[in-house]
């Protein structure tokens, strides 16, 4: 009699507990939604607007919203503030996407190769971390600002440069907790590479903390280049980012204060969308709640 072997197909990331947990979290599914509707708003709306970001009219200065076909009003050299904003949310959201991929990969780098090495190596490379870590960041952030060239890749640089460091400590203990389980001792003992080892074997099973990290880092660097930029050291006008609309809008608070509330809007919707996001990969990518 011939035996007749069944293979299971094999389960789709859509249908995956994980996937399941996530879409359970409603404040997650409000995050996706927000920050979807907030990219595609940046990315097509300015064409659709009737203004683009540099055309000024002095007659329309300080126009509030809802006027004609200024959504957002005007600012004072009488530029459309809608056409500015979705323009602004290019620069603040590439850089904190960037910045984020950057911080990461830096954070990933140092805490795979401390934790899995252990040793002097580990020692130095996280007593290096505890030495960023000491000063507070945006000080450093600050500082070298203040030093280089403002620009969209240079502040990239500059907030990833400086915030590496909890990705690093993040990975680093997920790795140590990992290095030596039976998967691990038995790679070594066919003979794989340490770089294999550390890169296809532990770093895959650590990359849940590293996701959710991931997504707390955008809203950290959206945070701090609009901090950066109202403090006048990042993102240079005439290009717009939120910050730096905000820088221009302090003194006009009491007379036109939607020059104010709009990209400041926009800066909690997007950084509170992130957060709730961040929860919900949390949440949906911790292994101790498969049984749910």
């Amino acid at each position: 009699m011939t035996a007749i072997v069944v293979h299971a197909a094999p389960t789709r990331w859509w249908h995956s507990r994980a996937v399941a947990r996530f879409m359970r979290h409603h404040l997650a599914l409000v995050g996706i939604t927000m920050i979807t509707l907030l990219v595609l708003a940046c990315a097509i709306g300015p064409y659709a607007l009737p203004y683009d970001t540099l055309q000024i009219d002095l007659r329309a200065r300080f126009a509030p919203p809802l006027t004609g076909h200024h959504y957002f009003g005007t600012d004072p050299l009488g530029r459309d503030l809608a056409a500015r904003l979705l323009m602004a949310g290019r620069v603040s959201l590439l850089v904190g996407f960037s910045a984020m991929l950057l911080s990461t990969l830096i954070g990933t780098l140092v805490g795979v190769t401390a934790g899995y090495r252990g040793g002097w190596v580990g020692a130095a490379l996280m007593r290096t971390v505890d030495g960023f870590l000491s000063y507070p960041s945006i000080f450093l952030v600050l500082a070298l600002a203040a030093m280089l060239r403002p620009s969209p890749v240079m502040i990239t640089v500059i907030i990833a440069a400086t915030s590496w460091m909890e990705t690093a400590r993040i990975v680093e203990a997920e790795v140590r907790s990992l290095r030596e389980r039976e998967f691990v001792q038995a790679a070594r003992m066919v003979g794989l590479s340490r770089r294999h080892i550390m890169f296809r074997e532990v770093l895959p099973n650590a990359i849940g903390p590293i996701i959710v990290a991931a997504s707390l880092a955008v809203a950290r660097a959206i945070l701090l280049e609009a901090y950066i930029s109202f403090l006048g050291y990042g993102i240079q006008p005439p290009l717009p980012s939120w910050g730096n609309m905000l820088n221009g809008a302090q003194q006009y608070l009491a007379s036109a204060p939607w020059l104010a509330i709009i990209p400041g809007a926009a800066i909690t919707i997007a950084v509170t969308s992130f957060n709730f996001i961040g929860d919900g990969l949390r949440d949906a990518l911790d292994v101790r709640n498969d049984h749910i």
